[in-house]
């Protein structure tokens, strides 16, 4: 469930959104400090999602130790020839 969490937090945020829109059209009866109270709440929690995003986007950006091995043996050939 974690594993869920940490790879799709944009998908979490979208439901949730989604929910909170509907709960604030179908329940008319609630307080307006309440719902301003779980937009703010929301608004917060997007910027989380999108700062882990990022982080996701900088990691996959980054060359993984077997791709620096080859450049290593690209170099060693290059001196060599």
């Amino acid at each position: 469930m974690i594993t869920f969490i940490r790879n799709h937090p944009a998908r979490i945020y979208a439901v949730a959104v989604a929910a909170l829109a509907l709960v604030a059209h179908y329940v008319p009866d609630l307080p307006s400090a309440l719902i301003l109270g779980l937009a703010a709440a929301v608004l917060g929690t997007g910027e989380a999602v999108q700062r882990a995003e990022d982080r996701k986007t900088t990691a996959a950006g980054e060359p993984t130790e077997d791709e620096h091995q080859g450049d290593d043996q690209a170099d060693a050939d290059e001196l060599s020839a």
